[in-house]
């Protein structure tokens, strides 16, 4: 007989029960959020488990590679699916979603999720910390200059270099902002350095990995666009097209038909939230700077003659995406003529 299992990942604790092939519960426990202790459980049990589901997060990547690396059938659930299963259900804890989880692998009504390879994780790992420093960056000069304007003092344009000579220029003279600019500005400075050293390690990786440097042969695609599309693709083979890039970062439309009613509405949004901002900023690198002999800017260009620029930009993302992954695929550099 066939049995499944769902795990509730919490920081400590994680609910876990089993389930037979009709249903019927037939463990439940509290398990130490730890590989070793829920290896050493499920080991215990006896039971020969088809299926074990974890909901996608940000500990379930850990504990999942840990069983998979021990031979456990474990399962990385799409948490769309399960928040949407879910919804019915007049109680919420930790115990009834784990019910609700081993309920998913036993029918099978779940979507599989990636795990990714150190590697990925190490590389997004990065990349989150240099957007965190660069937000908190933009957070101190945002505010620096908010209390400024206050007193009539307007920094205006100024460059990330400039920045500090022209607030300590507006404040000279004036003892109280003087003390409150030079303690942001010190705690920019640091800020600044380190986002630069961010920036730095990762150019570094940029030059020394060969799928960055392919897909960086693309209008628009720096260093940064290419590992952040290369870290959340991390195995192009389990898209089986290219087409199918699009929409798992979420810039295709959601469809709604039902009836008589049938209608396309904006994109999805669904997926990597940076990946889908950085093929945008490419997207618009295309559209605003020259490319000479690109047929894939003058095909953007058609569209947003036809359905305006902000469309177009969308438009040219998704099909940018789907490029990005071919050349991947394929090795080949991107051909401008022929885009």
């Amino acid at each position: 007989m066939e049995h499944y299992a769902g795990i509730d990942v919490s920081l400590e604790q994680s609910s876990v029960c089993v389930v037979d092939a009709q249903g019927r519960i037939l463990r439940e426990a509290k398990i130490a959020s730890e590989p070793e202790a829920l290896i050493d459980w499920f080991r215990g049990l006896g039971l020969a488990l088809s299926g074990i589901g974890l909901e996608a997060g940000p500990l379930s990547q850990w504990l999942y590679a840990a069983m998979v690396r021990e031979g456990l059938a474990a399962v990385l659930l799409e948490t769309r699916h399960v928040h949407d299963a879910f919804k019915s259900m007049p109680v919420k804890t930790d115990r009834s979603d784990a019910r609700g989880i081993a309920q998913l692998m036993r029918l099978g009504w779940f979507r599989p999720v990636h795990c990714k390879s150190l590697a990925a994780q190490e590389v997004r790992a990065l990349l989150t910390a240099r957007k965190l420093l660069q937000s908190k960056l933009h957070d101190i000069e945002m505010s620096l200059r908010g209390i400024l304007r206050g007193f009539g003092l307007k920094a205006g344009r100024t460059t990330p270099r400039s920045f500090e000579a022209r607030i300590k220029e507006l404040v000279c003279g004036h003892p109280v902002l003087t003390s409150i600019a030079e303690a942001l500005l010190e705690i920019r400075g640091v800020l600044f350095e380190e986002f630069k050293a961010f920036e730095k390690r990762l150019l570094a990786i940029a030059r020394s990995d060969h799928r960055v440097k392919l897909l960086m042969s693309a209008p628009g695609v720096g260093a940064l666009v290419a590992l952040s599309f290369v870290s959340a693709i991390d195995d192009p083979s389990r898209f089986k097209s290219s087409k199918m890039v699009g929409p798992h970062f979420g810039l295709t439309p959601k469809k709604y038909q039902s009836g008589e009613t049938d209608y396309d509405g904006r994109i999805s949004k669904k997926g990597d939230e940076r990946v889908r901002a950085m093929l945008y900023e490419a997207a618009q690198t295309i559209l605003t700077r020259p490319v000479k002999g690109s047929a894939l800017k003058s095909w953007a260009m058609r569209v947003a003659k036809r359905c305006g620029m902000k469309k177009a930009k969308v438009a040219l993302a998704r099909k940018l995406a789907v490029i990005l992954h071919r050349m991947w695929v394929d090795g080949t550099t991107f051909q401008l003529a022929k885009a």
